[in-house]
């Protein structure tokens, strides 16, 4: 990465970061070898607010369970902003807060803090419990041969699918398919004409840089290299599942006018919640953050049977379960003076602690399935007609999920992706053809990492 390109605080907090680790304070001789232990309190730092996270519910639970520990919650966004949460971490850290365990909602943020040595190493931990991550969990936390963080909750991508157009048009749940398939039934179930219209299928993104994970849906199912940029900082563009991916999108929009037209998306500023619940769309491609709402919600009432199907694959030989996964990345703080306690609370919360806590689905691989089915159970009962969700498909989907390896994010990622969405932009509306947009995306990209090896 290139540090230039971080901002003044977040350098500082590295330097405050640092310092912090390396030098002692007077309370370290009360816990020292040999005396007696003061009760620890922990200083947990997170985006996620109580009605999200459970927090009066989670943390007695694990105070009962380990005498001696208590967390003291400090939320940083009570709305669950993340960027906002993030800029007040910075300048905790900069200002030499207490810190004991740091919450991070996206590979970036967790990678970035990282580089800036916030957050503690913690393979010896992990040796000492004797498991591996990759093993233990669903996501891979490793950065560069070392695992810097645990993960939490658990937000595999999925299709929802309105199951009432599906059995119009005969179709079957599918419960493991391809993107050849996923592009046969947006064909079928595109019915009508004008206004009226309901389309295949609906892709959100992508829009002013953002919402860049429907530009990488033929990479997304894969191992490794499911990014723009490879793990060396080199450019991925030129991948044949990149190309896939345009020529995917070109061809449902232009040919089999089977995805809603990128021009109206932008234009009308169309929600993705919106074009499911009102049935603009009978699949939709989305992370599974709306378990909390495919039973409607009073903004969104359910008005149809909803099933789940798996992200699509390239081939029927490809491995089952592989998606775009959102976490929570749970580290130990470089700076606390309490590690082995907070690896305790990391450990905890990232495994019993998830099912206590009954938000999100869990990480850990080992969650049992009558307790996966208790959680799913939970969210859904908050929904408005959770009878209408077809739980089968539901658990199924996301007990098959798995992620992929993380990439650590370049400083100049969102440069990239601004190109991407620029040059995507001139193709979708007929301005030049793939191969074109491709090597202009090259190109541009290039001239972004050259610059950014000054």
């Amino acid at each position: 990465m290139n540090k230039m390109k971080w901002t003044k605080v977040i350098s500082a907090a590295a330097v405050v970061s640092m310092l912090t680790a390396a030098c002692g304070t007077a309370s370290d001789s009360n816990n020292a070898a040999g005396g007696t232990k003061d009760p620890v309190t922990l200083k947990l730092y997170t985006f996620g607010n109580e009605v999200s996270y459970n927090w009066t519910g989670t943390i007695p639970a694990f105070e009962q369970a380990n005498p001696g520990i208590k967390v003291e919650v400090v939320v940083l966004s009570e709305k669950g902003d993340t960027q906002e949460s993030l800029k007040k971490l910075d300048l905790a850290a900069a200002s030499g807060d207490v810190m004991d365990v740091l919450m991070f909602s996206d590979p970036a943020s967790y990678a970035q803090r990282v580089s800036l040595g916030m957050a503690e190493p913690l393979d010896s931990y992990i040796a000492k419990d004797g498991f591996k991550v990759t093993e233990e969990y669903k996501v891979d936390t490793t950065l560069n041969g070392k695992v810097y963080a645990l993960p939490g909750k658990f937000n595999p991508w999925y299709v929802l699918l309105n199951k009432n157009k599906l059995d119009e048009a005969g179709l079957a749940v599918p419960k493991d398919w391809t993107w050849d398939e996923f592009m046969t039934y947006a064909k079928k179930l595109t019915k009508g004409e004008g206004p009226s219209k309901v389309y295949g299928t609906y892709f959100h993104g992508p829009q002013s840089g953002g919402w860049m994970e429907f530009m990488k849906l033929a990479m997304a199912n894969q191992p490794d290299n499911t990014e723009f940029l490879k793990e060396d900082g080199t450019s991925n563009l030129s991948n044949p599942l990149f190309k896939k991916t345009l020529e995917m999108r070109v061809k449902m929009e232009k040919e089999d006018k089977s995805a809603t037209p990128y021009t109206d998306i932008i234009s009308q500023k169309l929600a993705y919640r919106a074009q499911l619940f009102n049935q603009n769309t009978a699949m939709l491609l989305i992370g599974s953050w709306m378990n909390t709402e495919i039973g409607g919600t009073d903004q969104f009432p359910l008005n149809f049977n909803v099933a789940v199907a798996p992200y699509p694959k390239n081939s029927a030989s490809d491995p089952a379960g592989l998606t775009p996964v959102t976490t929570d990345y749970v580290s130990v703080a470089a700076s606390s003076k309490h590690k082995e306690e907070a690896y305790k609370f990391v450990r905890w919360f990232t495994t019993e602690g998830q099912i206590v806590q009954g938000k999100n689905i869990p990480s850990w691989s080992k969650v049992k399935a009558e307790d996966m089915t208790k959680i799913i159970d939970t969210i859904l009962s908050k929904t408005k007609n959770p009878e209408k969700v077809d739980k089968a498909s539901l658990n199924s989907v996301l007990a098959l999920s798995k992620a992929s390896k993380i990439i650590p994010p370049a400083a100049y990622q969102s440069e990239v992706f601004k190109v991407v969405n620029e040059e995507y932009e001139l193709l979708i509306l007929g301005k030049q053809d793939v191969d074109t947009t491709i090597k202009k995306m090259n190109e541009r990209t290039q001239k972004i990492i050259d610059t950014n090896k000054k």
